[in-house]
């Protein structure tokens, strides 16, 4: 029987939403893999749009206002159309969850970007996450997204953002247990079965983050 995957994506671009890259390489696996999946993202405004040209953030027609995207909407942009709200995901519908990293987990999964280990996290995300990790079903974070696993998970948890001494500070404070990592690697914690890859955390080419990444969709398929 197919294993079904929920992607949990946090926008489309590298900026403010999730990893592009990252995502695509993760569908890749999946179907090479012969799995299902399933696009899935929140039904609410990007904290920020950014200008991936200039890396600016943009404004709108106000002058004292930043523009307002749906992070929905932009995500179906990654998803081909093909996605669903997250307020209408059921975890018991998919083997386990990936999330891929971008800004946008920063930004909009969290806020992390702004305030670091004192952070907040979108609480439906938090319970989405969450929902897999006490029905013991496999949890896949890559590039940012592990800086946060503490708080979408639980303390204690064995993973990887690479070898970023700031982030990792962080991710102390929080209660993770960080493990440096190369980025053709994966860091298993096997108690908690949850798997996590630098990827462009540390990738300077497509291929360096494919490696890692492949590997972790296929650790995460085996231990669904």
């Amino acid at each position: 029987m197919k294993k079904k995957v929920a992607l949990l994506i946090a926008g489309c671009g590298v900026y403010d939403g999730a990893e592009i890259y990252e995502t695509v390489l993760t569908l890749l696996r999946l179907d090479e893999q012969d799995a299902d999946y399933q696009f899935i993202a929140p039904d609410k405004p990007l904290d920020q749009v950014i200008n991936h040209l200039t890396g600016e953030e943009v404004k709108d027609s106000q002058p004292e206002g930043a523009a307002s995207r749906n992070l929905l909407v932009e995500a179906a942009r990654l998803a081909r159309g093909d996605i669903i709200a997250l307020s209408t995901a059921n975890p018991e519908d998919y083997d386990a969850v990936i999330l891929p990293g971008g800004f946008g987990v920063a930004k909009n999964f969290s806020t992390f970007a702004k305030e670091g280990a004192d952070c907040s996290l979108d609480s439906n995300v938090q319970a989405f996450v969450q929902a897999f990790f006490q029905a013991e079903k496999p949890i896949g974070l890559m590039c940012i997204t592990p800086a946060i696993t503490a708080k979408l998970i639980k303390p204690g948890i064995l993973c990887t953002v690479g070898d970023d001494a700031a982030v990792e500070g962080a991710m102390a404070s929080m209660g993770s247990l960080h493990k440096s990592c190369s980025v053709d690697e994966i860091v298993v914690d096997n108690n908690h079965k949850v798997v996590t890859t630098p990827a462009y955390m540390l990738a300077n080419r497509i291929t360096e983050a494919k490696a890692g990444i492949f590997k972790l969709v296929d650790k995460v398929l085996e231990l669904a």
